[in-house]
This record gives C-alpha cells, sequence and structure tokens, in this order.
C-alpha cells in the first residue's frame, strides 16, 4: 500500500471508524472461552473421585474452590455470552492461581507441568492489550516460581527450569500477540479498503449506503433535515481527452483531498463513480445547505494538480426531512435522485455554480417534500 493510499485508509478509519459493535464473532469467542474454561473445571472435578490423586485437608478443599471458581467463571460466560478485556484479564489471572493451587493439592506436583498455563498464555497474547498481556506475562513467571519451587530443590535448579518454562509460554504468548496484531491491522485496512473509493480514498458507494441509517437515526433524534449534495467535475472528459487519463486521476485526487478538507466531520464524503461526488450530512435549514455547497465548489474551484490542472464543479443540494417507518436506504437514493436533477439545472444554467432543491411544506408526517424542479444559484460559468 503506497503511502498517501495508506494515509487516506487511517482517516478514513479515524473518521468513521470500524464496524466493531458486538456481534456473533464476540459471542463466538465468549462461548469458546466458556467451553474450554468449564471442560477445566470438570477434569479437574474429576481428581475428586480418584484416590491418591490429591492432598487430604486444607488443600483439597482450596483444590474444591478452584476448580468451582473455574466452573462458575465458564457458566457466567455462557449467560452473558460476551466478554470484555477485563474480564479476560481476570479469567487469565484466575487460571493461573487455579495453576498454583493444583501443584499444592496433588500428590505428585511433577504432574502439574507449566503447559497447564499455554492456555491462559494465549488467551491473553489474543485478546488483551499489551499492558494487560505484559502484566500476565509477569503472572506467568510468579506462577512457574512458586509452582517449581514447590517441585526442585535449590535455587539455581528452580531458577533454570522458571526460566525455561515461564520463557517459553511469554515467547509463545509474544509471538500471537505480534501475529494478532499483523492480522487485527490487515482486517481493518481491508474493512476501510472496501468502503475506499481506491482512486481517491474517499468513501465509496458501499460505505454511504451503509451510513445512511446512522445519518437519519441521528436526523430524526435532533430534529435536523438531511441534506444531499451531488457534485460533478465540469467538462470532465475534455480534460481526460486533452491531457489523458492520468491528468484526470490526478484532478480526481486533488479536489478530493479539498473537499475531505473542506466537509465537516459528521458528513459523509464519498465518490460514487466517475466524477461524481456526493456529500450526505445535517442541516438546520436550506440556507446553512447552500453555504456548505458554496464551500464546497470553492474546493474545487481552487484545488490544482502538480501539473497546474484545474477544475470546477456543478452541485445540486436536496433535503428531506426524515420520518419514522422509512427505509433509510432507498429515502437516501430518493434524494441523491433529486440532487441529481438540482446539478443538472446548475450545469444547464453555466455550471460552476449551484442549483437546490428546496422542501415545500405539506401537512402530516411528511413535513417535507422535493418538487421535481431546482433552482440555480452562485457562481459564474
Amino acid at each position: 500500500m503506497t503511502g498517501w493510499r495508506r494515509k487516506e485508509t487511517d482517516t478514513l478509519l479515524r473518521r468513521y471508524g470500524t464496524a466493531v459493535s458486538p456481534g456473533p464473532e464476540h459471542r463466538i469467542a465468549a462461548l469458546a472461552l466458556a467451553a474450554l474454561t468449564f471442560v477445566a473445571g470438570l477434569i479437574g472435578m474429576a481428581n475428586l473421585f480418584v484416590d491418591g490423586t490429591l492432598h487430604q485437608g486444607a488443600t483439597r478443599s482450596g483444590y474444591t474452590l478452584a476448580m468451582a471458581a473455574c466452573l462458575a467463571a465458564a457458566v457466567s460466560l455462557a449467560v452473558r455470552q460476551r466478554i470484555g478485556r477485563w474480564q479476560t484479564f481476570g479469567l487469565v489471572l484466575l487460571v493461573e492461581v487455579v495453576y498454583v493451587i493444583v501443584v499444592f493439592s496433588i500428590s505428585e506436583p511433577a504432574q502439574a507441568t507449566p503447559l497447564m498455563l499455554l492456555f491462559p498464555s494465549f488467551v491473553a497474547a489474543w485478546f488483551l492489550g499489551p499492558g494487560m498481556l505484559g502484566a500476565t506475562m509477569l503472572a506467568t513467571v510468579v506462577a512457574c516460581t512458586v509452582a517449581l519451587g514447590h517441585t526442585y530443590d535449590g535455587i539455581l535448579s528452580i531458577a533454570v527450569q522458571v526460566a525455561i518454562s515461564a520463557g517459553a509460554l511469554n515467547t509463545a504468548a509474544f509471538g500471537v500477540y505480534v501475529l494478532r496484531r499483523r492480522v487485527q491491522r490487515l482486517l481493518e485496512a481491508t474493512q476501510a479498503l472496501s468502503h475506499q473509493d481506491p482512486l481517491t480514498g474517499l468513501a465509496n458507494r458501499r460505505f454511504l449506503v451503509e451510513q445512511a441509517p446512522r445519518v437519519w437515526r441521528q436526523a430524526r433524534r435532533e430534529g435536523s433535515r438531511v441534506a444531499a449534495m451531488v457534485l460533478d467535475l465540469d467538462h470532465f472528459k475534455q480534460l481526460n481527452d486533452a491531457h489523458g487519463h492520468a491528468a484526470g486521476d490526478a484532478v480526481l485526487r486533488a479536489v478530493a483531498t479539498s473537499l475531505a478538507a473542506t466537509v465537516r466531520p459528521s458528513d459523509v464524503l464519498a465518490r460514487i463513480g466517475g466524477e461524481e461526488l456526493i456529500v450526505l450530512g445535517l442541516v438546520s435549514d436550506p440556507a446553512e445547505a447552500h453555504r456548505l455547497a458554496e464551500r464546497l465548489r470553492a474546493a474545487v474551484r481552487t484545488s490544482r494538480t502538480d501539473e497546474g490542472h484545474t477544475v470546477t464543479a456543478s452541485i445540486g443540494i436536496a433535503l428531506t426531512r426524515p420520518v419514522d417507518g422509512e427505509d433509510a436506504g432507498d429515502a437516501m437514493w430518493r434524494l441523491v435522485d433529486s440532487a441529481d436533477v438540482a446539478m443538472y439545472e446548475a450545469k444547464q444554467a453555466g455550471r460552476d455554480r449551484v442549483a437546490a432543491v428546496l422542501p415545500r411544506q405539506r401537512s402530516g408526517r411528511f413535513a417535507d417534500s422535493i418538487p421535481p424542479t431546482g433552482r440555480a444559484t452562485g457562481g459564474a460559468a
């Protein structure tokens, strides 16, 4: 990925974010951890019924409580079907403590190999951030020191065994963490690119459609109107024919950069094909929409490529007031179609100007509608 493309991808991620709301994958992760923890608890409970496996007395009671804690944690995860970082951190530390309890409880401590800590180490590496992962890696060293100190004699022997066991576990965990970060970065970039126009780095048609429900919800909540602005670059075909498609691509990128610096953070700026772009945002009245469109027109007019090529844009505006029960995607395209009509009127009026389709009032829940004709205003031809 080139430098400018990576920059545009990061900008899209920062502006709109990634779709990371809790979904099926989060439930699957929680249920998988619940199943693994539950199985570990059941296997541990089975030792209670095997004669000679556990010490008698207080250590047996502690062992029973540890296994019961694993089962309780598993049931909680299965019921909630979601798990956050702090819950994951707690689960990892619980398993670390359980390992130490197992070592002190069984008759043959050597059977409680540090490999039992692979589960919490890998869980921490895959689900936790660097700070929490570092804490769990330190906990692994402590757990191995306590457990192996109970098994081996002599400080040197214990130190060597801890270095081997904890070192191997933490090295593996760190490797999984690095792999996870790489995969996560690739997934985020892939998601951004699936929402991104490959030439300009702007949002694309797919992302525009996905953002419509959010814009409609926000407009209903705030009592605002939704404005759609269709921008079409003037005489773009002639520019391509005269200077080549490379020059046309450079103009599109320059225009995209200028427009991205002009729109408001809450607006959605998308290229839907060719030289046509759309801005979707909230406004309080037609005057605000017209002011924004004029700023966009000026931004296009002042954009310039390194070779000195410039272009102008004809802009059409349409407004609507969202109502309950309508499909946001369908309503958005109806609004865009109306703005498209206004954009063609701007072209017929001389180009490099704004034409607005203004709403008219009518009774009932459909307070605003769009008439079939527009009004051209703004700059010179």
